[in-house]
Order: structure tokens, then sequence, then C-alpha cells
């Protein structure tokens, strides 16, 4: 297993030296072996999830040193459980992902036959966030190894400890020319978006996905792109304030709200307002009995994101915007632990409305008639997934109809990321791309269309010299 890090004793001029020869050495290998076995592959699978079971407590012990406190259940279920899923579900899958898919020739070719082969694109750059570091390592990892790709990993430097954890793992499952895990600052991760890689998946902010994209485009590297951005919640007039609040919470309190498919903000109507207030307030207490200081309270990462986060409070506080601190504590800056903070009806002018929150803080907004939210939702920029809760089957046509999300999902939050069988991705602003299932596959794979003639061809007619009347016939039959 080969990795590489920034260090006092190795400047990084000279570690983004080694890091190119790195990535030269195993293209070169990915070029003269470019192809792999099912055989081999459930076999990589295999050694991965073995290794995943002897380290995962490792690696969630790893995950709360990094936060100051992670709950070890929010690491659980958000960063190993999928891991262990997905991999059982891509060994499910695999053989009859990589078998060739027949196409039809049409009339015009006929007789010939044509299949889409599915081969290894090379080498695959992966860029991970500190949000969930294992499962946005992971997934994409066995999904590119799955498609018989080697692949370099660049980790977030905001969780070092993390990272060793995830070396020792994947040293014990990969060999070193087959897996590279990168460490590094600002300076090597441009350094790594730079290289020529096959394929290079970014998972992180709108503004650093621009320039993740300007740069692989100097070598025309194919990107994904896993962005963010605002993700609205709808509460519809028929929906119970209590339901909703249940369903809201769960994707709001998960991992203290630093997810890129969290709520971000909630459209409530007017004479709910109260309500949904009195509901969102009983609930968490009811989740966190002893507020802020609850074990299954997850920290804010660092300090810089805790310091952003009180300064979005402070300029709706400026504004004389409500914001109301469910916690009986509000915060804690010194454990960067920080209880959900509603914002009522802040104005579009505000930092809260303009910025990705990405923490626990929730804007309500209220309306008057529901299908004006809808007019909102589709001037705003697409967001990675939608949230609508109603029982009203009309309304909920409508809405899938008539806006643009990553995903839409219906009286729950974040539970669609969950789906093994179905594409992740977003749209516009929130991504470019898609993996899970079949679509993470095919991302990492090149569809090579083969064609196939046999001995009889009817091709022949139609070449030179032109003019006879069998080509007349056949003109007239196609061009129409």
């Amino acid at each position: 297993m080969t990795t590489a890090s920034v260090t006092a004793s190795q400047p990084k001029a000279q570690t983004i030296t080694v890091l190119q020869a790195q990535f030269s050495s195993i293209a070169t290998l990915s070029k003269s072996v470019p192809d792999s076995s099912y055989e081999q592959r459930i076999d990589d699978l295999n050694r991965l999830q073995k290794a995943l079971k002897a380290h995962y407590s490792k690696l969630v012990e790893a995950l709360s040193q990094d936060y100051g406190h992670r709950s070890h259940t929010d690491s659980l279920m958000a960063d190993i459980m999928p891991c262990f899923q997905m991999l059982r579900y891509t060994k499910r899958k695999l053989k009859r992902w990589m078998k060739p898919s027949r196409r039809s020739a049409g009339l015009l070719l006929a007789p010939a036959k044509v299949e889409i082969h599915y081969q290894p694109l090379g080498v695959v750059g992966i860029i991970v966030p500190w949000n969930f570091p294992i499962t946005l390592s992971l997934i994409p990892l066995m999904t590119a190894i799955a498609a018989g790709n080697r692949v370099m990993l660049k980790m977030s430097e905001f969780t070092p400890l993390t990272n060793q954890a995830l070396k020792a793992l994947l040293s014990d499952a990969f060999s070193e020319d087959q897996v590279a895990v990168i460490e590094g600052e600002v300076e090597v991760a441009t350094a790594f978006t730079q290289f020529p890689f096959d394929h290079l998946l970014f998972t992180g902010s709108t503004e650093v996905g621009k320039k993740v994209m300007e740069a692989a485009s100097a070598n025309l590297t194919p990107v994904t792109l896993e962005l963010g951005g605002k993700s609205p919640v709808i509460i519809a007039p028929d929906i119970s304030p209590a339901l909703a609040a249940e369903r809201l919470l769960f994707g709001k309190n998960l991992n203290a709200g630093q997810i890129c498919v969290a709520p971000d903000h909630v459209f409530v109507h007017e004479d709910q307002l109260d309500d949904v207030i009195e509901a969102l307030r009983q609930q968490w207490h009811a989740a966190y009995p002893k507020g802020i200081q609850s074990a299954d309270r997850t920290a804010i990462i660092n300090d810089r994101q805790f310091a952003r986060l009180e300064s979005l409070i402070d300029d709706a506080k400026q504004r004389e915007i409500n914001v109301i601190a469910l916690g009986d504590v509000a915060s804690v800056p010194d454990s960067r632990k920080m209880a959900l903070h509603l914002v009522i009806n802040p104005t579009e002018d505000s930092a809260i409305m303009q910025e990705e929150i990405f923490g626990p803080l929730l804007p309500i907004i209220t309306y008057n008639n529901v299908h004006d939210v809808i007019d909102t939702v589709k001037n705003m920029p697409r967001p990675l997934a939608l949230y609508l809760m109603t029982f009203d089957q009309d309304f909920t046509r409508h809405v899938i109809r008539h806006t643009h999300s990553g995903s839409i999902a219906i009286n729950d939050t974040i539970m669609q990321v969950a789906v093994d069988d179905a594409p992740f991705g977003g749209v516009g602003p929130s991504g470019l791309g898609h993996y899970h299932g079949i679509e993470g596959f095919r991302t990492f794979s090149h569809a090579k269309t083969v064609f196939t003639r046999g001995k009889l061809n009817p091709g022949k007619l139609m070449a030179p010299p032109y003019g006879k009347w069998w080509q007349k016939i056949m003109f007239k039959l196609f061009l129409r």
C-alpha cells in the first residue's frame, strides 16, 4: 500500500514530484495490464470487505477524535454501514454489469452484430471531503475497483487520524500499485487535479468544483462533481407538523447537519409556523435529553467551520431576524458543540440564505400558497436534493414534473442517498454526473462499441460507382 503526505521534513514541491512519479508508475502499469477478469475483481472486493470488518472500529474512533467528538452511531450509520451494504450489492450485480450488452444494428446495417463492452478506464482519481471520509472514499473506490481500475485517493487534511486508519485498512486489501492514498493541503490537492487521470471524481463545494473542472480540462479528463447547494424542504399544509418535524430532524441532526444533502431551509404554511416550531423543539429535546452535551450529538469539525456558522447566526441577529436555539445551551465553542438554531423568515439577502449552511442552522420561511413555493424553488440554483412533505399525490406529481434537483425524497430526508440501486448526483450547480448502482460502474468504465460483420456484406451495394438503380431505391426507402 503506497501513501504520500506532506510533512515538515518533506517540502510540498518535493512531495508533488513524488506524487507525479507515483501517478506515472500506476498509469504505466494500467496501460500494460488494461483489464481484469470478473474473478479478480470479486477477489479485490472480498479483500476490501474483510479489511473493513477488521478495521471499522478503529475508523469510528479516529473519526471521533478528528471531530473532537463524533457520535459513534452517526459514524456507524452514515460512514460504515453504507460501505458494507454497497460492497454486498456490488458483488451481487457485478457479473451482470460486466456482460456485454446487445444492441440493434438497424435495418440499414443488417446483417451485423453490435455489442457494448465495458472496459476499465485506467487510473481514477477520487478527492474526498472531510464530512464523510469513509463513505465518500470507499464507495467510489469499490465501484472503480469493480470496473477494473486503479485508484488514487486524495484525503482531506482535516481528518488526519481517519486518513491514517484508512491507510491501514487499505494496506491490508491492496498492493501499492492498485490503490494509493494521498494526503496534503491545498498545493497538493491542486497538483492532484492536474494529473491526467482517466476519470476524476470530486466531492465538495460548488466553487472548488469549478476549479477542479478547470484543472481537469487541460488534460480532457472527464469529471464527476458531487457538489451541494441549498436543498429545500416543502411542508405542504396537509401534513402533520409532528410528522414533518420527525422526518426533517433525522436529516438535519445526522452529523450535526454537516451533510451535502442535509435539509438547508424549510417552507412552512404561515398558519402552521408555531406548530412546526414547537414540534421541532419537542423532538429535538427528545433526541438529545442532555442537550448538546449528549453523547449522540456530533461536534462541528473544526474551529473555522464553527466560526463560520456563528457568523451566519450573528448576521441574522444583526438584521433583527428571529433566531431560536432549541437547546438550553445554544453552543459551547470549546467543544464545538452547537444546538439546532431555527432562523425565522430570513431576508433573501441574508448570509444564511446566500450560503450553503452545512451545519445545525435551519431557516424557516412561511408561505400563503404552496404553489408560490414551487415558483421560488424553480428560480433558485438547482439543488442536490429536494424534500417534499405531503400525502397529496397530485401535488407530488406536480413537484416532480415541475422542479429540477439531483433527487427528491417524499416524506423523508437524506434516505434517497442510501439506495444502492439508484444513481446519486446533482444537476447544474449541485453537480455533474452520477455514481452508485450501475450508473457508477458505467461512470468508471468506457463503453466500447463492437460492430461485427459476417461473410455477407450488403454495404458493398452502396459503394461507388454511384447512381445505380438499387441505390436510388435505397435512398427513397430510408430518406423519409
